[in-house]
C-alpha cells in the first residue's frame, strides 16, 4: 500500500472521514526536505498498513486545505484521528523519529 494522494477535493473525504487514523505530508515538488522523507513514509504506509494511512498533499496543487490548517513550512505532518488533527510536526525528520512518533501517538506495533 503506498502513500494516498490527497488534494482540497478529496481531504474530507480520505482524511477527515477516515475510520483509521491519518499521516498527512504536506510538500511540494520544490522542496527538497520533503523529497528526503517521501521513501521513509512509503515505508512506514507499507510497514503499518491497516493500522495508519499516510496521505501527502502537494501544497501547490492543493492550496486551500493548507491555508486552512495553517500549515506555514514544510514538510509538515499532521495526525489525524476521529476527523480532528490530534498531533504535528513541521521539518523533516528520518524514519525512525516518524515512528517514534506515531507510537506516542498510539498508532502502530510499538503503540
Amino acid at each position: 500500500m503506498a502513500t494516498l494522494k490527497v488534494t482540497d477535493d478529496s481531504f474530507e473525504t480520505d482524511v477527515l472521514k477516515s475510520s483509521q487514523p491519518v499521516l498527512v505530508d504536506f510538500w511540494a515538488e520544490w522542496c527538497g526536505p520533503c523529497k528526503q522523507i517521501g521513501p521513509a513514509l512509503e515505508q512506514i504506509a507499507d510497514e503499518l498498513a491497516g493500522q495508519v494511512t499516510i496521505a501527502k498533499v502537494n501544497i501547490d496543487d492543493s492550496p486551500m486545505v493548507p491555508s486552512k490548517l495553517g500549515v506555514k513550512g514544510i514538510p509538515t505532518l499532521m495526525l489525524f484521528r476521529d476527523g480532528a488533527m490530534a498531533s504535528m510536526k513541521v521539518g523533516a525528520m528520518p524514519k525512525g523519529k516518524i515512528v517514534e512518533w506515531l507510537a506516542e501517538q498510539g498508532v502502530g506495533p510499538a503503540a
